[in-house]
């Protein structure tokens, strides 16, 4: 077994993932929740008891209103159903396996099945709530492949779901994690994400999570066990964008039909420039705005997580520098390497010795 601290290598070069790890724990950890507990594991499936319905101006065509609608179903996992296609095209599974790009200039996860137009933009958003709440089973109904924008995040969201109430299924919850300690990396050696097995008696998810931008988001490094309360935290940071992608985007991108009806405003996006925020940052820790390392947690690398589609993933999980391709792809390469193995709970040592 490897003594190196991020395990086997699945992809990138094993010098320079030392030295990119190296940079990661050097860097000083801002906000440390480790301490706090973990929501107590459940052991049977839910989904929601009623509908609930949520509208915003689009992410792509900001001048209309989309909106999604939250409905029980008796499918396993997470769907997104287009009700404005055609009969032709079935609900999409929320899964790693129906990825169909993350994206360039805007960068994001796309959700396709079956046909081309068959396809759902900026998900991951919407479908980091499946690791953040105790909803196992899912149908979201969108009348576009286009999902709203809100100025608070995703905690909009996350509200209408707690308005939904949960029904318990006659299902059990499922846990995975991974067989080995495991890392994947970018070719250019500068990010990472490693995941580590889960142990112990209970089913846990933790992330020590960091990130690293030459402007005013500077370095930021968060540590915390995924429970509600944490994940309603980070669930209202907004996306972030330097601020001269945003004075971009106001000019020359005006020539391209998706970044002239981006639906971004100085109140639904964190603008950073070089050594100032040019709108008011949130999530502020002894003085600090943690609002862009929240964001890239919760919202970005526990979606990539949510992909997995047999069940909730337990384990460690540390990520560097690392974006949405990344993610996206370690979530793939777990499954081409068969590493992902169910959870079997560590017994005690009175257990183990056969006392009560």
């Amino acid at each position: 077994m490897s003594v190196e601290p991020f395990g086997k290598i699945l992809l990138g070069n094993v010098e320079d993932i030392r030295r990119c790890h190296d940079a990661f724990q050097q860097q000083p950890v801002d906000l440390d929740l480790s301490g706090t507990p973990s929501d107590d594991a459940p052991r049977c499936q839910k989904t929601i008891a009623k509908s609930v319905t949520v509208s915003g101006p689009g992410t792509f065509f900001g001048k209309a209103i989309r909106t999604l609608t939250f409905e029980p179903t008796d499918l396993e996992g997470w769907w997104f159903s287009r009700d404005d296609l055609s009969d032709d095209c079935l609900p999409i599974r929320v899964s790693i396996r129906n990825v169909w790009t993350t994206a360039d200039y805007v960068s994001n996860i796309v959700l396709r099945s079956g046909p081309p137009n068959n396809y759902v933009r900026m998900v991951e958003h919407i479908v980091a709530l499946k690791l953040g709440s105790d909803v196992d089973s899912l149908m979201i109904r969108v009348n576009s492949g286009d999902p709203p924008l809100f100025e608070r995040g995703s905690l909009d969201l996350v509200e209408a779901l707690d308005a939904a109430g949960r029904v318990e299924q006659d299902r059990p919850v499922r846990f995975f994690t991974v067989k080995e300690k495991v890392t994947v990396a970018n070719g250019d050696g500068r990010s990472f994400v490693t995941f580590h097995p889960a142990v112990g008696p209970q089913p846990q998810l933790t992330v020590d999570c960091a990130i690293d931008f030459p402007n005013a988001i500077g370095r930021q490094r968060i540590k915390f066990p995924l429970n509600c309360e944490h994940f309603r935290r980070g669930a209202e940071a907004r996306t972030n964008s330097p601020f001269s992608k945003m004075l971009f985007c106001k000019t020359v991108g005006k020539l391209f039909a998706d970044i002239r009806n981006l639906g971004y405003t100085d109140k639904n996006l964190l603008v950073a420039g070089r050594k100032t925020y040019y709108n008011q940052p949130r999530l502020i820790h002894e003085g600090k705005s943690l609002e862009a390392v929240w964001h890239r947690a919760v919202l970005d690398l526990l979606a990539a997580i949510a992909l997995l589609e047999e069940g909730r993933f337990v384990g460690h999980i540390e990520s560097y520098r690392a974006g949405h391709h990344l993610d996206c792809h370690a979530v793939r390469l777990l499954y081409k390497r068969g590493l992902l193995t169910p959870f079997v709970p560590a017994r005690s040592p009175a257990l183990s010795r056969g006392g009560s």
